[in-house]
């Protein structure tokens, strides 16, 4: 409202502005122009001026008089033409000579003329006036002028004082608007007339069609207003507004509290018959006047309501409590102890829950087991309930059937009855007054039983309760039997993943191992390790890890760790073997029928120890690295290039990285579960593991593993871990011989005495013959059919090995030869006489490889075995 009449004040003050501007500037142009035409007339009068204009010189005589006339006469030029309007003289010099534009005729018929122009001193008021002969003739014009811009500037000289005068006015009506405008805010508490009809609007509204009876009364407790709700509850006389409270024929003590005007939350006051919920507040907490609000809400039938709501408010407590705590854990007898805390003390004083034996070992139970084992107790005190009564036969049709049976009253003749009175008075001794027995039932089979027992603390047991505790029951033999089941797998599967994991350890020299298996707190993994002995002295150290749990996880595992062996028998190099790897995984896959079941992919880490040069060649596919414990006691991770695990279809190569291993270092290998937790991430987990290592290189394998398991594990792992710990050692020099094969065939037998020499030395003589006959094959065949260099090498080992390589890659194969081959039984020979052989390839050539059984595992052939063994291929 302040601002709309501000705004009219405005307004008006600016409309008068104007106004005056325009009206003050029509009267200096109105001066201006009678000012000009006077000044004009008075020189046209002047005497001399008619003369002059004929004279032979006019500009002479009329300049000077023409120039004094614009300095006296307040005005801005002044000019005389001849008839022509030709300038003869005027103020401003320039004009002399030119000619005017005004139109002539009505000066040389003699009017005055007065205009409004345009000339060099810009928009101008100019005045004409006739200069006339003795004869009355018109023989010239004078002509004067005030320039527009003057008359502005005199027009603009009396504004300040106008507006000073006009400001002079908006402050003394703005003060008067704001003052009315301040009564009226602080009236209406700043509402506008819109707000204010809404507002009354809807408080008739709310007082009329509200359900609470609403009261107002002033500070002498007269009664100001009372909705029509307020009438009804209290009945009210109809002229009850303007009485006082006490006439109103209200109860004593609901009056004196309306009278009081003190603060009242909820203070049920029985009035005509019914309960009136009383809420009482001051008026004048917030600068309102002194008196009392009052509401009133009929609670009668609430009042009726409550004992059941409260009740049934327990019951879905107890159900929710259930629904959250119980089967938080996959361990039976923890879901059974989690039912029977979730129903003390709130629903029963005792509970007891009891399970059939097969149930507790994760065994699939019969359709009624009567033999059941005390599985959880909770209660409010120290004690149990009486042992398990056997239920009466009507009870065991209900359990049977999978429905709960209350006993409402122990002290109940027909309990007596049905139980007999010893049993019944154990019960009652105890102090347990009512019992539910609910079945624990899931997929139509009877788990156990849970008992629920009411002292005299609680109220009997009600039909309602029973329903309670069945849906309780219900919901907790679906967990029960959800952690058989889990029991059952994770038993199968952790036997399943035990048995195919590696047993003992097969014999090796290059080594020293020592492995750790450890299986998931919750769920068995797919982790497996493996030590392989290879051809040339050689180790592979395996660790792998299946994504996934459970009984298939464990399955894919043996199929992966089978896989590893036979690739491994191809003596192929580690990114090689990955590389096989990833595409079995990669087809377990897609053969897989149930998508749930199917793997996602797993990781591998490989590696390839040599124990005659101490190389060690690694790859892994997705795979944490390993660690190296040098002999000086520094642990590193080296720089092993990961490679994405296996079966995810990457078409990635798997790149293999050489290391050297000092004799005495220590490669360790692990899965993840091992680095990794919720707790702890990869970096953080590896930086722990090197500390672990660092500084104590003189641990043997098993020291290592035990220090290692400590530092890292604080409980039961929440993932599988395989940890393979590996001391390095190096073959002797001196059990390494080895010897160049020249492209003659005649240096064979100069190759099989130095070989018979070198067996001697190292006491081997009673292996010497077949020794000589396995080199007499390979040897020959590497200088007919392979290419140069060639070479031999002896290893004593466990075994004798003897290897022949050459530069050519073609693979020799044993063949049955005929009658009438000359050859072809060589091949025949060395696999009789050699424990293992095969061909192991090179990045150039190839090396076929035999090992022999040492001392009283050897077998020596005669040269009568030789013939009958050539005699029995040939045939």
């Amino acid at each position: 409202m302040f601002l709309l009449q501000l705004a009219a004040v405005v307004l008006l003050v600016v409309g008068v502005i104007i106004v005056f501007v325009v009206g003050a500037r029509h009267d200096s142009e109105r001066d201006s122009g009678d000012r000009s035409l006077s000044v004009a007339q008075g020189f046209a009068a002047s005497p001399g001026i008619a003369a002059a204009l004929v004279s032979t010189d006019p500009t002479e005589l009329l300049q000077p008089g023409v120039e004094q006339a614009a300095r006296e006469a307040d005005v801005d030029f002044v000019g005389v033409t001849n008839r022509n309007g030709i300038y003869y003289a005027h103020s401003v010099p320039g004009r002399i000579g030119s000619r005017t534009d005004t139109k002539l005729a009505p000066l040389l018929a003699g009017h005055p003329v007065t205009e409004r122009a345009t000339g060099s001193p810009g928009s101008q008021i100019q005045a004409y006036a006739p200069v006339r002969a003795p004869d009355g003739s018109v023989v010239g014009l004078v002509t004067a002028g005030v320039a527009l811009r003057h008359v502005e500037d005199r027009v603009t000289g009396q504004l300040p004082a106008v507006l000073g005068i006009f400001a002079g006015v908006v402050a003394v009506m703005t003060g008067g608007a704001a003052l009315v405008s301040r009564r009226l805010i602080r009236q209406t508490h700043g509402l506008g007339p819109v707000e204010i009809t809404r507002m009354y609007e809807h408080h008739d509204a709310v007082l009329h069609s509200v359900k609470e009876g609403v009261l107002i009364l002033d500070e002498d407790a007269r009664l100001l207003l009372a909705n029509d709700e307020a009438q009804r509850l209290l009945s009210l006389p109809p002229d009850a507004q303007g009485r006082s409270i006490d006439g109103l024929g209200l109860p004593r003590e609901t009056a004196e509290l309306l009278a009081s005007g003190r603060v009242a939350t909820d203070e049920v006051h029985p009035v005509r018959g019914r309960l009136l919920a009383v809420n009482q507040q001051p008026t004048n907490r917030y600068g309102g006047p002194e008196g009392s609000v009052t509401t009133l809400r009929d609670s009668t039938e609430l009042e009726a309501l409550t004992g059941k709501v409260e009740a049934s408010q327990k019951r879905w407590k107890v159900l929710y409590e259930a629904s959250v705590s119980i089967g938080t854990s996959l361990e039976v007898t923890r879901t059974a102890e989690e039912l029977a805390e979730a129903a003390v003390p709130e629903f029963a004083d005792f509970v007891t829950v009891d399970l059939a034996e097969p149930v507790l070992h994760g065994e699939e139970p019969g359709r009624w087991e009567r033999e059941l084992r005390r599985a959880a107790t909770a209660g409010i005190r120290e004690g149990r309930p009486p042992s398990s009564p056997v239920p009466s036969a009507p009870q065991l049709r209900a359990l049977v059937a999978g429905r709960g049976v209350l006993e409402a009253d122990l002290h109940s003749a027909d309990r007596r009855q049905a139980q007999g009175p010893e049993r019944t008075q154990q019960s009652v001794d105890a102090g347990f007054r009512s019992l539910i027995i609910a079945p624990l039932s899931a997929r139509g089979v009877i788990l156990g039983v849970a008992r629920f027992w009411r002292t005299e603390r609680h109220d009997l047991f009600e039909p309602d309760d029973l329903a309670l505790a069945e849906e309780v029951a219900v919901q907790a033999a679906v967990c029960i039997d959800n952690a058989r089941r889990y029991t059952r797998e994770h038993a199968t599967a952790e036997t399943l993943q035990r048995s195919l994991l590696p047993g003992d350890l097969p014999e090796q020299n290059a080594l020293e191992v020592a492995h750790r298996y450890l299986s998931a707190h919750a769920r068995v993994g797919g982790d497996w390790f493996d030590v392989i002995p290879l051809s040339g002295a050689r180790v592979a150290l395996v660790v792998g890890d299946v994504v996934g749990h459970g009984v298939h996880a464990a399955a894919t595992m043996g199929r992966l760790r089978t896989a590893v062996h036979n690739f491994s028998a191809l003596d192929l190099p580690p990114g090689e073997l990955l590389a096989h790897l990833d595409e079995l995984v990669a087809g377990i896959d897609t053969d897989e029928d149930d998508e749930s079941a199917g793997i996602t992919g797993a990781t591998c880490l490989y590696a390839i120890y040599d124990q005659v040069t101490g190389e060690c060649a690694v790859a892994r596919a997705g795979h944490p690295p390993p660690a190296v414990l040098y002999p000086d006691g520094t642990a590193v991770f080296p720089d092993v290039p990961v490679s994405p695990p296996l079966g995810i279809g990457s078409n990635l190569p798997y790149e293999t990285v050489q290391l050297s291993l000092p004799v005495g270092s220590r490669i360790v290998l692990f899965t993840d579960g091992l680095i990794e937790n919720r707790d702890r991430d990869l970096d953080t987990g590896l930086g722990l593991l090197r500390t672990t290592l660092a500084g104590r290189p003189h641990r043997t394998p098993e020291q290592t593993c035990r220090d290692i398991l400590d530092a890292m594990l604080a409980g039961r792992p929440g993932d599988d871990i395989a940890l393979l710990v590996a001391r390095t050692n190096r073959l002797d020099p001196t059990q390494v011989a080895e010897w160049d094969i020249p492209s003659d065939p005649a240096a064979v037998a100069t190759i099989r005495r130095e070989c018979a020499r070198r067996l001697a030395e190292w006491g081997l003589e009673e292996i010497s013959f077949a020794t000589e006959l396995i080199l007499s094959e390979l040897i020959t065949n590497a200088i007919r059919y392979g290419a140069q260099p060639a070479r031999v090498r002896l290893l004593k080992d466990l075994s004798l090995i003897c290897e022949v390589s050459d530069a050519s890659s073609t693979s020799p194969h044993m063949r049955r030869a005929t009658a009438t081959d000359e050859g072809g039984r060589g091949l025949f020979l060395v696999a009789q006489y050699a424990e293992r052989w095969g061909t192991r390839y090179l990045p150039r050539g190839k090396v076929i490889w035999t090992e022999q059984p040492l001392h009283d595992r050897a077998v020596e052939p005669t040269g009568a075995q030789v013939d009958a063994l050539l005699d029995q291929w040939g045939e």
